[in-house]
């Protein structure tokens, strides 16, 4: 009796097993390498020239004051002396004063620029990840894994499935295009 029942289990788990052809999708992968995406993606090329340009103009007016500090505090050692100790002493503190806001002016200068490029990033790959997302529905893809220099999700996968250049033009194609109606509408 015991062998009947174990039988019967045994042949309608072969059954169930055993789906037909058609029911079986194919498992379409594909990667990205998002350090050469990120890197030669003209977005984030022109992001990083325009915080480039942006902190290298608010950092010559920092600049101008550093420099007028640093000739103050030349000049500080030199009139010292002359000056008397009461006068080096006030001055002294009036200088330390000047070094602590200019150290906390740069300080504030590259947080604000770290938080308005890292906005614009944040965007700017949100839109990468949609294109990502529209071109793996659009070619049927299964999977698409991202891999690169701080995500190294993997380990080894085959040069064919590598589809960063694919990508990588349909983002700068994206790119160029409403750059190129701008500059139809002069």
């Amino acid at each position: 009796m015991k062998k009947i029942v174990v039988l019967i289990a045994l042949t309608i788990s072969i059954v169930s097993c055993n789906k037909p052809a058609a029911e079986v999708k194919e498992v379409k992968t594909a990667y990205v390498d998002t350090s050469i995406l990120m890197k030669e993606y003209t977005g984030t090329k022109d992001l990083d020239a325009k915080y480039k340009a942006k902190g290298e103009e608010k950092g010559r007016q920092l600049e101008a004051e550093i420099n007028r500090f640093k000739q103050e505090a030349q000049n500080f050692q030199a009139q010292a002396q002359a000056n008397g100790q009461a006068w080096a002493q006030q001055k002294g503190a009036e200088l330390q004063r000047r070094e602590q806001q200019l150290a906390q002016a740069q300080q504030a200068l590259s947080q604000q620029l770290q938080q308005e490029g890292g906005t614009e990033m944040d965007s700017l790959v949100a839109n990468v990840k949609r294109t990502i997302k529209a071109y793996g529905k659009e070619k049927g893809y299964t999977y698409i894994y991202g891999t690169g220099d701080s995500n190294a999700s993997i380990l080894y996968a085959e040069d064919k499935l590598d589809i960063t250049k694919d990508i990588l033009k349909l983002l700068n194609d994206k790119y160029k295009a409403p750059a190129a109606k701008e500059e139809a509408k002069k």
